[in-house]
């Protein structure tokens, strides 16, 4: 339960504000309905959205999306642009799984050439995707070519005869982060991660056959690659796997030991920071940019093992298979955005948030750049992803952001004592939904009925303006870990 009684005003159908009072610096604005509201209450996340507000420099509101829920520090679906020399950058403000995010890739093909094969192609993505808690990669990295995935992300991934040129144009930041710096994630994150490039891992990670299921906006949906109902699209949904987690951890720790008193100072610790400037701020931001290029590198991979599985099982050329976007859904980056009439620069972190930017954003790749950036919003197990498009009044309000996800509202500890895994399954293919698991218990813990409803979630975005709707994507087979 929460801490305190909140009550946020209504501003409209969509939108809800706390007002800023006490220590709080600007006020919260929370991007819901009525009945996504009702979830948020009973945790305490509105608590986490008003500790936010307290940090220094930060402008114009704690942002809360339409997927909000308790997290780490930030609730999960924060968002929060922090000025670069007189804030600070919060771990808690990005997570653990450092760029965990969604890559979407289409395929030529349709439901009806997929059905009748949809078990032979899990079973093949299965052999090629290692999925599952301590899954170990195809690839052996020496050390330096371990710097070289966590200095170029994507890009080495390429180099090194994965994917294509292409891919990266359709990725945020072209897959990768050019302030990224090998020496300053430690040996142990190293460690962990050597062993885990072109893996799924566990949790809400999985890889997702999906077919086309309704589009709302033809032009965009063109643009994107979409070009009629039943055609069939992979999601990959992973981030950083052990070593994003173990940078987070790492520097957690170093900012507690480094200033105690702050520790003390602070409305909840895990809201823990370093001052914008400060060596151990800039150490962080360097560290957590080569976590982000491990998991772009990572999910190039996938893709490239998608596109061998639907070479085996379909007789598809690569080339055929093409990416629509990568992004990255926890995360900080230095943006420029306008603030009270002037430029400012600031880190904005998104913590279970998607970038979302308008047509003609210098950010928006340019095959987009007539349309907008494509934003990938994945569902449940069971429920249907999203593909939505970047707007004008998203970077004006939001700092260019939306929901990430359906967001869960049952811990994983809950949904492993009320569903049974056999269920759940024998469920999902009375309604054609195959699955490959890697574990009955992760089956247990991502069951559909343990996260908000993703159409919810996704009318507020679009009716508030912040992700337009493109295309619904329905599952047929999902690979977990």
């Amino acid at each position: 339960m929460s801490e305190q009684n909140i009550s946020p005003e209504k501003v409209n159908d969509h939108l809800f504000v706390i007002k800023k009072t006490g220590k709080m610096k600007v006020p919260v604005k929370i991007y819901a309905s009525e009945k996504l509201l009702k979830k948020l209450s009973e945790d305490n996340s509105l608590q986490q959205g008003v500790n936010v507000a307290t940090l220094p420099g930060i402008y114009k509101a704690s942002i809360m999306l339409p997927d909000a829920h308790q997290g780490y520090g930030f609730s999960i679906g924060g968002v929060a642009a922090i000025d670069v020399e007189k804030g600070c950058i919060s771990p808690g403000g990005i997570g653990f799984d450092i760029n965990c995010g969604v890559r979407l890739l289409t395929t030529p093909l349709n439901k009806g050439d997929v059905e009748p094969k949809v078990k032979e192609l899990l079973n093949s993505l299965f052999k090629n995707v290692p999925s599952g808690v301590g899954s170990h990669s195809f690839i052996k990295l020496s050390d330096s070519e371990l710097e070289g995935v966590l200095k170029d992300g994507a890009e080495w991934a390429v180099e090194h005869g994965y994917g294509f040129k292409e891919d990266l144009e359709r990725c945020e930041e072209g897959g990768r982060m050019k302030q990224a710096d090998a020496s300053k994630v430690s040996p142990k994150a190293k460690s962990r991660g050597r062993n885990q490039l072109g893996t799924l891992g566990a949790g809400n990670h999985f890889l997702e056959v999906q077919f086309v299921d309704k589009i709302y906006d033809k032009k965009v949906a063109q643009a994107f690659g979409i070009k009629q109902e039943g055609q069939v699209t992979v999601m990959i949904h992973c981030g950083s796997r052990g070593l994003g987690h173990q940078v987070c951890s790492d520097y957690l720790r170093k900012m507690e030991e480094a200033d105690p008193e702050l520790m003390k100072s602070l409305p909840e610790k895990d809201l823990i920071y370093a001052k914008a400037g400060s060596q151990l701020a800039k150490e962080y931001f360097a560290a957590m940019a080569a976590s982000a290029n491990f998991a772009w590198a990572n999910r190039h991979i996938i893709a490239h093992q998608v596109r061998k599985s639907l070479e085996e099982v379909f007789g598809l050329e690569p080339e055929k298979i093409k990416t629509v976007y990568d992004v990255a859904h926890n995360i900080a980056k230095i943006e420029e955005h306008v603030i009270d009439g002037e430029k400012k620069k600031v880190f904005v972190h998104r913590k279970g948030a998607t970038r979302s930017l308008p047509a003609g954003h210098p950010n928006t790749p340019n095959v987009y750049k007539d349309v907008g950036q494509p934003v990938l919003i994945p569902g449940s197990m069971g429920t249907a992803s999203y593909l939505l498009v970047g707007t004008e009044k998203a970077l004006e309000e939001t700092f260019g952001s939306t929901a990430h996800g359906a967001g869960r509202v049952m811990s994983r500890s809950k949904a492993i004592k009320t569903f049974r895994s056999e269920q759940i399954k024998k469920e999902l293919e009375q309604q054609n939904i195959f699955i490959k698991a890697a574990s009955w218990k992760g089956l247990t813990e991502e069951a559909p009925q343990v996260y908000k409803d993703i159409d919810e979630v996704v009318k507020v975005s679009h009716e508030a303006g912040i992700g337009n709707l493109v295309a619904r994507l329905k599952p047929m087979g999902v690979v977990k870990g």
